[in-house]
């Protein structure tokens, strides 16, 4: 990557290869994520977008190609220095990933408290400005099992933005959610991104949602890139694909069935 592309983009993606022995999930992906701007990443169930976070986050090594995140190939990192750049980004996990045994604070708290040398007069400080900004301020000693799924979610949300994050990455934010809370979500997420000052990737299947928030949108499909654009020339896109997945129809290039031999062969006749 060249020092331009270092300073414009914070996450490239180049030639990306990843799967299991029996199972290719990514068969040479490339994108580029913008610094500032917050991108979407959609596609449908199972096409490798919860794979692609984790490969970022240096979870996952790359079979071919490679992922670099502010200038540094991730999976060439050794541990100190990928734990460095880990401390600079901020996860929302798809399930929440909240800790079940400890409150509110408590869960807002740790990545303070792991990653920076604050006081706890400080920490209280900045874990009370985090919740407020998602709307939970009141609900800050309350435990995780007395949270609705969507105060669940923006809590959550609070955590991934706590050490204010160069990078905020969140997976399938929308799942599960009311449509109320869909809408504060992702309106949070965009007001969030512009006051931080950070970048934002959502990885998502919810088209409508992703489409209201973001600066740009990549689709994948069968393990590339299927399609990418503004929100607007997904909307005006007429290619078959992309117009399957935007508006929901049953037939087309994407298939439902995951592959399988013959029917009548699985069941013996």
């Amino acid at each position: 990557m060249g020092m331009s592309d270092a300073t414009e983009y914070i996450v490239e993606v180049r030639n990306l290869h990843f799967g299991y022995p029996d199972r290719p999930i990514l068969k040479g992906l490339s994108l580029k994520i913008p610094r500032g701007k917050l991108v979407a990443i959609l596609g449908a169930s199972g096409c490798g977008k919860s794979t692609l976070l984790r490969l970022i986050g240096g979870q996952l090594r790359p079979a071919q190609g490679e992922v670099s995140v502010n200038g540094n190939v991730v999976h060439r990192l050794d541990n100190a220095a990928l734990y460095e750049l880990r401390k600079k980004m901020g996860l929302m996990f798809q399930a929440g990933g909240l800790f079940s045994d400890v409150s509110v604070f408590e869960n807002i708290a740790f990545p303070l408290r792991e990653h920076t040398h604050l006081s706890e007069n400080l920490i209280r400080e900045m874990v009370l400005m985090k919740l407020n900004a998602v709307g939970l301020r009141g609900a800050w000693q309350l435990g995780t099992n007395e949270l609705s799924g969507g105060m669940s979610r923006r809590v959550a949300l609070a955590r991934a933005i706590a050490i204010d994050p160069m990078l905020a990455m969140y997976d399938e934010p929308f799942a599960g959610l009311d449509p109320i809370s869909i809408n504060v979500i992702a309106k949070l997420i965009r007001v969030l991104n512009d006051e931080l000052g950070t970048t934002s990737i959502i990885v998502s299947y919810d088209v409508s949602e992703s489409l209201k928030v973001a600066d740009y949108v990549y689709v994948i499909g069968d393990g590339v890139l299927a399609g990418e654009g503004t929100p607007e020339e997904m909307r005006a896109s007429r290619d078959p694909f992309l117009r399957q997945f935007f508006d929901a129809l049953p037939d087309g290039p994407i298939q439902f069935h995951y592959p399988s031999r013959a029917y009548h062969l699985d069941l013996g006749l």
